[in-house]
């Protein structure tokens, strides 16, 4: 069985306040993106494996969100999951603030629920997604949602960007989630993401703001520097995803003239 997990992007990221469990209380929109990984199951006889292909995915197999989430079904529902072998194509960026470790969590979760036919309800795959990561439980829905919460609190929301094209641009710089929230001042803000997204995208520019982007760009400029290439180049808006490093650009029509980045940049229009 096959299933095509898919990122994200965060339309305005504000970081509220911290809580007593040491995560933070965010506002932001994901929004889901067409930029897909391939994941695939086979029946195996003995132990469970992953075989990951594509672009590099660091850390150790044991911590990989596609095995977190076996392990857990595994756990509470050890009669009806058995071993598989695991294959997963990796074409979004890693630590990219674009979810993909998120989504492969989440797409497993919702692959075994349909392969061993575990029948677990929304709510439920929503909980356990929120075991293996605060993003996962937006995969499980992957529509627009405005979330709260450490962002597992999710509200449907009707935004639709079809009509316009997208540039992601990502130097391959990992940007640790630990560090950029360390370098954040918690604050409330006047005015809410969810008003912001009621005003017309040209004027988003003014208003619409990810809270890591002081600290990301302070950091590594060059981040900054392909925000600026993007205005540059006609986006109405460009932003930092997540705690990135990847960079957006909203564009009314596709760009025919790319931006000259360097070769090592992952640059995909959507």
């Amino acid at each position: 069985m096959i299933t095509f997990p898919n990122c994200k992007i965060n339309l305005g990221l504000n970081v509220i306040s911290k809580r007593d469990d040491g995560f933070h209380n965010i506002e932001t929109l994901f929004y889901p993106l067409s930029l897909k990984d391939v994941l695939e199951i086979i029946p195996a006889k003995e132990e469970t494996t992953i075989t990951i292909s594509g672009k590099e995915v660091p850390g150790q197999v044991e911590t990989n969100s596609c095995i977190k989430a076996y392990h857990l079904l595994k756990a509470y529902y050890p009669a009806a999951v058995t071993p598989l072998s695991i294959y997963l194509h990796k074409t979004i960026p890693a630590g990219a603030g674009l979810g993909g470790g998120s989504a492969n969590g989440a797409f497993m979760l919702t692959l075994l629920n349909n392969y061993f036919q575990l029948k677990i309800s929304e709510e439920n795959l929503l909980q356990y997604a929120l075991q293996i990561g605060s993003d996962c439980p937006f995969f499980i829905i992957n529509k627009p949602c405005m979330a709260s919460g450490r962002g597992e609190k999710l509200e449907t929301h009707s935004l639709d960007l079809s009509a316009y094209s997208l540039l992601i641009v990502n130097p391959g710089i990992h940007i640790n989630t630990a560090w950029a929230f360390e370098k954040t001042t918690p604050q409330k803000p006047t005015v809410s993401i969810s008003e912001t997204l009621l005003l017309p995208i040209e004027k988003w520019k003014q208003k619409l703001t990810n809270d890591f982007e002081a600290a990301v760009f302070q950091e590594h400029s060059e981040i900054g520097n392909i925000k600026d290439a993007l205005y540059n180049a006609g986006a109405i808006y460009a932003a930092l995803s997540g705690t990135g490093s990847t960079i957006f650009g909203i564009f009314k029509e596709p760009v025919t003239e790319l931006p000259s980045f360097p070769t090592h940049y992952f640059v995909k229009q959507l």
